[in-house]
């Protein structure tokens, strides 16, 4: 696989970072960037990844699969991470994925038919307090998620897309 012209200057912007013999410490923004333009990190973008930045293929995904905000397959457009960790799971976090499995018609790691929203667990997300809570595309935190406003979300989701 080869990158872009475009895709090779923000590697190198990234990489321009770091010493010269540490260009390694930019994989985490190359595979953001391959993400932004793919939408998810293939076998392949990963192993050209690593061929940029002088490293092990196996260390690239290493670093893929153990961030859950990289895609290691095509996700919907809207994708829903509710935390499951101890805290959240205390203050109703399975009910609330459990209802958005029905809402949305989909179990959990599933994509709606339609490709808008994949529902996927995800580890702390460090808003303890404001549990349970959910991470919309790796950016927007939702916090005290009852079922209102799971309803909300989702339904806000739609509107965007004209599909209510």
């Amino acid at each position: 696989m080869n990158f872009s012209e475009q895709t090779t200057a923000l590697f190198d912007r990234e990489v321009a970072k770091y010493p010269p013999d540490q260009k390694q410490s930019a994989v985490m923004a190359c595979l953001t960037i391959v993400q932004r333009e793919q939408g998810w990190v293939s076998p392949d973008s990963e192993k050209a990844v690593a061929e940029y930045l002088g490293m092990a293929p196996m260390a690239v995904h290493e670093v893929t699969t153990f961030y859950n905000m990289y895609n290691q397959r095509p996700l919907g457009k809207y994708k829903l991470n509710v935390c499951t960790n101890l805290p959240c799971q205390l203050r109703n976090a399975s009910q609330a994925l459990s209802h958005l499995e029905t809402k949305l018609g989909i179990a959990l790691g599933e994509t709606t038919a339609d490709g808008l929203f994949t529902l996927q667990q995800s580890e702390c997300l460090g808003a303890c307090a404001d549990a349970p809570v959910m991470l919309v595309n790796d950016v927007n935190m939702c916090s005290f998620m009852s079922n209102d406003k799971l309803d909300q979300l989702v339904d806000g989701l739609k509107a965007l897309e004209g599909k209510q």
